[in-house]
């Protein structure tokens, strides 16, 4: 017989799909987020995502070049992915250097001390932003106004010679809130005072660059969903859970804790959940157990809003559940093929 039987690994799936084209379907999700942060901040949303993306390439072209010795891989997009998601988690006026630690955490630390891509157990860009966080809380918390680079073009089109403030900086919706809960005032106040639906829709208010426009979150969400790049899995039981929690405090004490669709549209909850929770490396491979995280990362962010120190809370419970993958994975196995039922 002429004919040889070539036995290989698994899976034998024929799919027009690869890690590079998944990664730059991902880049493309995310130029909504991009667009509207430059519309939104002006040129320093800009040269924050240039200074991020650019350090994260050079990081790991440089540790595969000279340390691993081994294929340079940053044309594949994940380190692209890994800058942008870093950049939209920090304010548009944090300095450059800053910026270049968080990317080197990043990739050095998160991503290619574990072997690179597919062996990381913790979101790089979670990990970079959470280490700027703890290193440098002051410059991490100064945020920016929104619509800089909208009135600068209006007074260009009008006419108009004012000069924009200096002082445009403010404290996001979650900073206000859990600082009018703090002083005891009652929430029903606090979130009068704040924007309605419909400007938070768009992205009218202070926070990190990719957590402004909900809309431009919900445009790349559902293109990664229509690529089949993500399932439902993660990002519905992520805020399914976190609005469940939500509504019972507020069904509680109504003048202690805000409604839960804010919980929603607020902070970096929507962003979290579509692009950062679902990363495949630190999710879990079975359906059901992207349930159980996705519902353990809404569940731990609303413990952290409510009760911890800090106004937010996506990326320690995101990362608390990236621990716990392992764990997951071995507990909720798919059944084998083939396997008779006892």
């Amino acid at each position: 017989m002429n004919t040889i039987l070539t036995i290989s690994g698994s899976p034998h799936i024929h799919s027009k799909e690869s890690v590079k084209k998944i990664m730059w379907s991902v880049v493309i999700a995310m130029i909504p987020m991009a667009v509207t942060s430059v519309l939104f901040f002006g040129w320093d949303a800009l040269r924050v995502m240039a200074v991020s993306v650019a350090t994260c390439l050079l990081v790991e072209w440089a540790i595969q070049k000279f340390l691993i010795k081994t294929t340079t891989t940053i044309n594949d997009g994940s380190a692209v992915i890994t800058g942008m998601l870093l950049a939209f988690n920090v304010p548009s006026g944090l300095d450059w250097w800053i910026n270049v630690i968080g990317a080197i955490v990043a990739i050095g630390v998160a991503k290619m001390s574990f072997g690179g891509l597919g062996k990381n157990p913790f979101n790089p860009a979670l990990v970079g932003r959470v280490f700027l966080l703890v290193s440098f809380p002051q410059q991490m918390t100064i945020w920016p106004k929104a619509n800089v680079l909208i009135e600068e073009t209006t007074q260009v089109i009008t006419g108009a010679t004012q000069a924009l403030p200096d002082a445009t900086t403010g404290a996001t919706p979650m900073e206000i809130i859990k600082g009018g809960i703090i002083t005891g005032r009652d929430v029903t106040d606090v979130v009068a005072q704040l924007p309605d639906y419909a400007q938070f829709l768009i992205g009218q208010h202070g926070g990190s660059l990719g957590e402004m426009s909900v809309i431009a979150i919900l445009l790349g969400g559902i293109f990664m969903l229509f690529r089949k790049i993500i399932t439902w899995h993660i990002p519905v039981s992520f805020l399914g859970a976190a609005f469940i929690f939500a509504a019972i405090m507020h069904w509680i004490d109504p003048s202690l804790y805000i409604p839960p669709m804010y919980h929603l549209i607020f902070g970096g909850m929507l962003l979290g959940a579509l692009f950062m929770a679902t990363d495949m490396t630190t999710s879990p491979m079975n359906p059901l157990g992207q349930i159980v995280f996705g519902i353990g990362c809404g569940a731990l962010t609303m413990v952290i809003r409510l009760w911890g120190a800090y106004p937010e809370g996506v990326s320690f419970a995101i990362l608390i559940m990236n621990a716990f993958v392992p764990l997951i994975n071995k507990g909720f196995k798919p059944k084998k093929f083939g396997k008779i039922k006892k």
